[in-house]
């Protein structure tokens, strides 16, 4: 099942996704002008060949793993999977001199202990390399060499190569990430959410250590979220073209906006934590188009003209001190009231009863999962004379 040309044959390709992103991935598969062939909650269904996992893995900025489909068949007991696995060619896809990783997805009755699925599955390839070679590859937990993923549901059983190798949300840039930071994957998909296109002001109070206006940034100027990373797992199979790949990665930076016209402002209370988003700026090389200070949230700058000011405050389970959150998210409401009017706001909170004290009907309530928190991003149009919520 193995494909003899990974440039040029086609395989069944798996990009998976924090639950409740899939639309967002959907859309941007499509914007990189492969099919959608089917959705669920955690990812989506598209067809390709290595190269065009290779774009997906630069140029997705809301998924976790581009998936390569190399085996599908049918498993009832580990000696199956070793047999299915062993039989693959594995000789032609896993160099000898990078390090192994399997991971796995395992629900079936045949183990109780889905690593005994993974050693199985690692087995497998090992033995099959050292009865063709002669040699034997090393293996490991990290997912800096080569990583393949075994699906196994009851007796289906389906083998891919994970292009990515680590996940996509780690960009490189977050150096420090602060305090219960999101994740970028998430923000990329928050900032979507909210249809901003980069030709208007994008203001970001209560930024903590910036993801969100650095995902507004690299949004603004083109720039694939991928390109940022040195490391796939793309990188460690034996028929990676790192010429091909160099030039693919150029055409893409090529597309890139230099400058602005708009402005991108984030602000946070905390010094510490704005010292933390201009390092992370900096390592993202979005920190020219970034204006970060420290302030008070309600005394951030709104520049003249219109865009979006958007603000992911505490929702009381994790960080600040819950009796005076009330009077933070009201104060919130006054805000956007009186400051930012001709701007659509923005309020990303996992805490629903907290976000009616803003006094504001929300025009929009667009679902998401935080971790395992239940979360809102809540839209506002703000006019002069603001309505009030029921």
């Amino acid at each position: 099942m193995i494909p003899r040309n990974f440039t040029s044959d086609e395989s069944h390709i798996l990009v998976t996704c924090p639950r409740g992103l899939s639309g967002f991935v959907s859309t941007e598969i499509a914007d990189a002008g492969l099919p959608v062939l089917s959705r669920f909650p955690t990812g989506v269904r598209t067809r390709g060949t290595l190269d065009d996992c290779i774009s997906l893995n630069l140029a997705l900025s809301t998924a976790h793993h581009v998936l390569y489909l190399v085996f599908a068949g049918t498993c009832a007991t580990p000696a199956q999977l070793y047999a299915s696995v062993s039989a693959l060619e594995w000789e032609r896809i896993i160099p000898l001199d990078t390090t192994l990783s399997v991971t796995s997805t395992v629900h079936t009755k045949s183990i109780t202990d889905t690593r005994y699925a993974n050693l199985k599955c690692k087995d497998a390839i090992v033995d099959r390399l050292a009865a063709k070679t002669g040699a034997r590859c090393n293996s490991g937990p990290g997912r800096d060499g080569a990583v393949v993923h075994l699906y196994w549901q009851d007796e289906t059983c389906m083998v891919y190569l994970d292009t990515s190798g680590e996940t996509l949300t780690r960009r490189g840039y977050r150096l420090v990430p602060g305090g219960a930071p999101m994740q970028e994957t998430l923000a990329a998909a928050v900032v979507r959410a909210a249809a901003w296109n980069g030709q208007t002001h994008f203001v970001n109070p209560m930024c903590g250590s910036g993801t969100i206006a650095i995902e507004a940034a690299l949004r603004a100027l083109g720039r694939m979220s991928g390109t940022l990373r040195d490391n796939f797992g793309f990188m460690h199979l034996a028929q990676f073209d790192g010429t091909r790949y160099r030039k693919l990665r150029e055409r893409f930076r090529e597309g890139e906006r230099k400058n602005l016209d708009c402005r991108i402002i984030a602000t946070d209370i905390d010094p510490g934590a704005v010292k933390i988003a201009r390092e992370n700026a900096r390592a993202a090389s979005v920190d020219s188009v970034v204006e970060f200070s420290a302030c008070e949230f309600d005394e951030t700058e709104i520049p003249r003209g219109d865009g979006i000011v958007m603000l992911n405050p505490e929702y009381g389970f994790r960080l600040g001190v819950p009796e005076l959150l009330p009077a933070v998210y009201k104060r919130i409401g006054d805000f956007l009231k009186r400051r930012c009017s001709g701007y659509t706001g923005y309020v990303f909170s996992g805490n629903f009863e907290l976000v009616k004290k803003i006094g504001l009907k929300a025009g929009r309530k667009v679902p998401f999962l935080n971790g395992t928190i239940e979360c809102r991003l809540y839209e506002y149009e703000l006019y002069q004379g603001s309505r009030s919520s029921d």
